[in-house]
């Protein structure tokens, strides 16, 4: 970018006196001043050359509000972009395992009847899409693992004088040999057990009773296993060390192994461990103690509806942000006229995406609107949301609210289930081929089977294709044709408007695009112009400088023509 300015000046001055005196004699005398010229040569090549400017100039103004442009541009693109982010987890509702959006996150409440306290002998973790429900859960017993302890030494650190080598582990598990020498404390055997610990799952550690007293203690790392134990030569270490009696049998045992043992819903299970994954799909539980008889956890699981409320909250903030930028490129003066800083005044585009994402915002489904969301505007036309009347219709309607937000998607046969609708649900026919094996082989839509993939009984939209995001199990054997039927509600609309117009290939880029290259084209002609302005200057500072050269030769002579006169005169 290139700005011109310029101030010029010249001045030119010419003085010519002479004069001739006659008297009533031969001599003649002529007398004059010689001519002077003084010309402000650098402002009159500077005034010529701004001339040639000045296109530049005008052009470089075109340039700075273009800039301007794509700087507002960028803006919406950023708002717009940071909006669809945060409604993604709006737009879709599906329930699974894999599922991200705020409808499949799940949150567990306790509580109890009876003598005890739900979380002093339960905690729980439930993974997104867990099936919800109410559940009734007692403990009869919890897991522990099998600890031993050997009998009282008078130090950690003297050399105990054994030399041996025995066996350990976990009842069914493996096993590692345990090497002691003459010199090794009990401290140092302590080490070498926990050594093998990766191996054999079992663990040592000192405690120290009183002053001088210390004792080993062998704790099994897992639940519902007994420590196994073998001397393979040399001295009986562990019976040594008061471990084991005569028998071979652990002398001390302070806890016994035993396995969790607890009832779901009248269901009595038995498990060798208190964190158990596989009761309930998507649940673990976490048995923290046995509860007492005549008493019961209370559980219940359902949808975690805080996380929905948050993503309604960030959607406001984003939209608002959005929204006030619009409002800022519609400023106008108090005559009316736009604003100069409303660079994007009037702009189509920008009102395009304004009225989809209004037109999106105020869709009704099944009777819902935003209103019943809390959803209002204030007297700044900002968004706000009213999280008592959210809260409400959350306990009352969570299903409504899940239609009225997300997209939706259903198929007209039981053995085509929906995995996943993507963020542009469409509806179609899809006609599946199955095999004579039984085996699905393609899946395809008005005879075009490149618009699925098939892994398994799985049916997965092409990358690209506008199906892309949607898939599906099917558990049929037999090929058919099933009508899939989808709906978007709000957030799904309003995300499929601010991604496409954010995106590298929308509308606000390409805009911007445009702009950029006719920057790049005005610039060029900015430099073309200053570089022929240079070539002009040069010019002119070559022209001149033989101007100056012929006036300074003149005044030369004029100043010799009136020496000679004047000599001719005295003479």
């Amino acid at each position: 970018m290139t700005s011109v300015s310029s101030t010029t000046s010249s001045t030119a001055t010419t003085s010519s006196t002479s004069s001739l005196t006659s008297s009533s004699g031969a001599s003649v005398t002529t007398s004059g001043s010689s001519t002077t010229t003084s010309v402000d040569w650098d402002s009159l090549i500077a005034s010529a050359v701004n001339a040639k400017l000045a296109a530049a100039t005008s052009i470089s103004t075109k340039i700075t509000a273009n800039e301007a442009k794509i700087s507002a541009y960028q803006t919406l693109q950023t708002d717009l972009s940071k909006l669809s982010s945060g409604l993604s987890s709006l737009a879709t509702a599906v329930v699974n395992s894999l599922a991200t959006n705020v409808f499949a996150t799940r949150a567990a409440t306790l509580s109890s009847t009876g003598d005890v306290s739900a979380s002093s002998a339960l905690s729980m973790s439930v993974s997104n899409g867990a099936a919800t429900g109410d559940h009734t859960l007692t403990i009869s017993q919890i897991a522990t693992a099998h600890k031993v302890m050997g009998t009282t030494q008078s130090s950690q650190t003297d050399d105990l004088g054994y030399s041996g080598v025995f066996s350990l582990g976990l009842a069914g598990g493996s096993t590692a040999d345990i090497t002691v020498t003459s010199t090794m404390s009990l401290q140092d055997i302590v080490d070498a057990v926990n050594a093998q610990t990766s191996t054999t799952n079992v663990e040592a550690s000192i405690v120290q009773v009183s002053s001088g007293a210390y004792e080993m203690v062998l704790t099994g790392t897992k639940d519902a296993a007994d420590i196994t134990y073998s001397s393979s030569s040399g001295t009986d270490i562990l019976n040594s060390l008061g471990f084991t009696d005569s028998s071979g049998a652990f002398a001390n045992v302070l806890q016994t192994a035993q396995a969790a043992k607890f009832s779901l819903d009248g269901i009595s299970m038995t498990r060798d461990t208190n964190d158990i994954t596989d009761v309930l799909a998507g649940v673990t539980f976490n048995l923290l103690q046995a509860t007492p008889t005549g008493s019961a956890i209370n559980i219940s699981i359902g949808t975690d509806t805080s996380q929905i409320q948050s993503a309604l909250t960030t959607f406001v903030t984003n939209y608002n942000t959005y929204r006030d930028e619009v409002i800022a490129q519609q400023a106008t003066n108090s005559d009316g006229t736009a604003s100069d800083s409303a660079v994007l005044f009037g702009d189509g585009t920008m009102r395009d995406i304004t009225t989809r994402l209004e037109a999106a915002l105020n869709t009704t489904v099944g009777g819902l609107s935003m209103s019943d969301l809390g959803l209002s505007f204030n007297d700044q036309n900002e968004l706000e949301l009213d999280t008592s009347t959210l809260s409400t219709i959350l306990s009352t309607n969570l299903s409504g609210v899940t239609k009225l937000l997300s997209a939706q998607t259903t198929t007209s046969s039981s053995q085509l289930s929906v995995v996943n609708t993507g963020t542009s649900p469409q509806s179609f026919t899809l006609d599946l081929t199955v095999d004579s094996s039984g085996t699905l082989s393609s899946a395809s839509v008005g005879g075009d089977s490149s618009l699925f993939t098939i892994s398994g009984n799985t049916i997965i939209g092409a990358s690209g294709s506008i199906y892309a995001g949607m898939a599906f199990t099917y558990t049929g054997t037999t090929s058919q044709s099933i009508t899939v039927t989808s709906t978007s509600g709000i957030a799904t609309q309003m995300y499929q408007i601010a991604k496409t117009a954010s995106a590298s290939t929308g509308s606000l880029q390409t805009l911007i695009t445009n702009l950029q290259s006719r920057d790049s084209e005005l610039q060029q002609r900015v430099d073309d112009i200053t570089a022929a302005a240079a070539t002009f200057k040069a010019q002119l500072q070559t022209q001149y400088a033989k101007y100056q050269a012929a006036i300074a030769s003149a005044d030369n002579t004029m100043t010799y023509l009136k020496a000679l006169l004047n000599a001719s005169s005295s003479n």
